[in-house]
């Protein structure tokens, strides 16, 4: 049972109910298109009348279209609704330390456009240039209509200011990303962590997992990022910080991490992680002019190389471990791991849930799912069209 916080509540108006009987109608249209209204009445168990008259407003709007109508022996037909994800479009932004990535999606997550920056957040032009390209990227497509932009990226984002907290990765300090893209926009920012964003993005429009109320995101590339959503809710703390589990000292006076400290988790289970193990395995009897890329050391991998693959086994070994504290402290029905990594995920999924089953001492055994690097841009869409399915609550 959830206490609720009556010094954090305000009373419920007219306006809010309907508000949150129309966000029902349109979630369900969009789950279950292509649907008649009665159907929408029993899924919503709303009255007819009310249904009747959200989707005439819906249909008005150009969010919802008619379709075919129904088959029945005797009556009236029944006319199909359509969610109409054309209506208009989302940029969004995945920023990561090295490869910025832009798209124009529309409200089903369907990529118009996509473009690419390489450009370090921490240089002064990064924040003009984006603005510019967002712009641009704008007004190459006029026929389409943009709600706003969604942004993730690897940090911590303050809840009452939208201002980075936490970003070691980036190297940026404390950038202010939202205030110049809405001014140069004139369209409303949403940032969010990667992690975060990820566990939202499933939440919604994850195969089979929208009814999941415990879920865990763990994005890994420069580092690992920890987004969860608990009793369905997404939770980020009073400061924005909550999540860094990856930040977490698992060995004293161990390698350097991006946050300056020594042995952390992130610096044994991420992308960069498994470039140093394959450079350490590598040093002492071959000669190389500079370390791998992580794509080239899939490469290496997929190829059959034993040094990349012990690599990424190492890498996995740690991930595991970092997959098991969360199953054993959260206690989630699912963890989604999100990142390049997963492309080698026959070679790494099992040994990451051997680990969790391993060392899950509380006999919780999580579904394991693994998610592409794409999944941080379906979560900046995510951001901006929760707004209108029914956001989910924040703690």
């Amino acid at each position: 049972m959830r206490k609720s916080d009556l010094n954090q509540s305000r009373g419920a108006t007219s306006r809010t109910a309907r508000d949150i009987n129309r966000r029902l109608v349109l979630n369900v249209i969009r789950k279950h298109q292509p649907i008649s209204r009665a159907d929408i009445a029993r899924h919503t168990h709303l009255q007819r009348s009310t249904v009747s008259t959200i989707t005439e407003e819906l249909i008005a709007e150009r969010w919802v279209t008619r379709g075919a109508f129904g088959d029945l022996p005797r009556g009236r037909k029944p006319t199909f609704m359509h969610f109409n994800g054309a209506r208009a479009g989302i940029i969004g932004i995945d920023l990561q330390p090295s490869l910025t990535t832009l798209v124009l999606a529309d409200l089903e997550v369907r990529i118009l456009a996509q473009e690419t920056i390489h450009l370090s957040p921490g240089t002064g032009q990064f924040v003009p240039n984006l603005c510019e390209q967002v712009c641009r990227l704008i007004k190459s497509h006029p026929h389409i209509a943009c709600e706003g932009i969604g942004v993730t990226l690897p940090g911590r984002i303050d809840p009452t200011t939208d201002g980075l907290v936490f970003a070691p990765n980036l190297k940026c300090g404390m950038m202010d990303l939202k205030n110049p893209l809405a001014v140069a926009t004139g369209l409303p920012v949403e940032l969010e962590n990667d992690a975060n964003a990820c566990a939202l993005a499933e939440r919604w429009s994850g195969a089979h997992l929208e009814e999941v109320r415990n879920l865990v995101a763990i994005t890994i590339s420069e580092g690992i990022e920890f987004g969860m959503i608990l009793n369905g809710q997404l939770v980020r703390g009073s400061t924005g910080l909550a999540g860094e589990f990856g930040h977490f000292v698992i060995q004293e006076n161990g390698p350097l991490c991006s946050c300056g400290r020594k042995g952390c988790l992130g610096a044994f289970a991420s992308n960069a992680a498994a470039i140093r193990f394959f450079c350490e395995a590598t040093s002492s009897h071959q000669v190389r002019i500079a370390p791998p890329t992580f794509d080239e050391l899939l490469r290496l991998a997929d190829e059959g190389d034993r040094n990349a693959c012990d690599s990424l086994n190492c890498m996995a070994h740690y991930l595991g471990m970092s997959a098991a504290i969360i199953a054993t402290g959260l206690a989630p029905d699912v963890i989604v791991l999100v990142g390049a990594a997963t492309r080698a995920w026959k070679q790494i999924g099992p040994i990451i849930t051997a680990m969790v089953k391993k060392h899950s001492v509380t006999g919780v055994n999580p579904r394991i799912v693994p998610a592409g690097p794409e999944m941080r841009l379906r979560g900046a869409v995510a951001l901006i069209t929760q707004r209108h399915f029914g956001a989910i609550q924040t703690c």
